[in-house]
Order: structure tokens, then C-alpha cells, then sequence
């Protein structure tokens, strides 16, 4: 089965997503990012979600880690959850 490894940072509205992505695109380091911005407790460890398997995650979620080009911030990512902005790690 698919694997990836991915980091987050999840907030409330896409106009903070896309001020965050632009940081990140800026130099703004994204862990440091997602320590101070991110509403998911993943946010203390830097946005790191481990490893998962497709399915794991909710559906918009999966379409982009197991598609996305690797170490490249995605997003806003719409979820149930709020905005999120996903970079994809690793993936096997």
C-alpha cells in the first residue's frame, strides 16, 4: 500500500492559508510557521503528520500527498477542518 509522510498547517480562513504560503515561498521556515499559526496540535511538532496510508486522511487531503510534487507547499487545501497547506515529505 502507498505510504507518504507529510507536514501541515491548518488554519481557519484560505486568506491566512495564502498569507502563510506566501511567507513560507519567502524564506519563512515552515515548521516555525506551523508552530505559531497552526490550529492542529500536529502544530507543535513543526506541522510533522508521520506516516500514513491512503484513506488515512480525509479525501482532500489524500488527492494532494499522494500526488503532489515532493518538498513543495500545496495549498489551500479546503477541508472539513478549515485551510490547510501540505508539503509532501516522503512518499513509497
Amino acid at each position: 500500500m502507498a505510504k507518504a509522510s507529510a507536514r501541515h498547517i491548518l488554519v481557519d480562513s484560505e486568506d491566512k492559508c495564502l498569507e502563510l504560503k506566501k511567507d513560507i515561498e519567502n524564506g519563512s521556515d515552515f515548521a516555525e510557521i506551523a508552530r505559531e499559526h497552526s490550529s492542529c496540535p500536529s502544530g507543535r511538532k513543526g506541522g510533522e503528520l508521520g506516516t500514513f496510508g491512503r484513506g488515512q486522511m480525509v479525501p482532500e487531503f489524500d488527492e494532494v500527498v499522494f500526488s503532489a510534487p515532493l518538498n513543495e507547499v500545496q495549498g489551500p487545501v479546503k477541508t472539513q477542518f478549515g485551510y490547510h497547506l501540505l508539503e509532501v515529505t516522503d512518499r513509497g
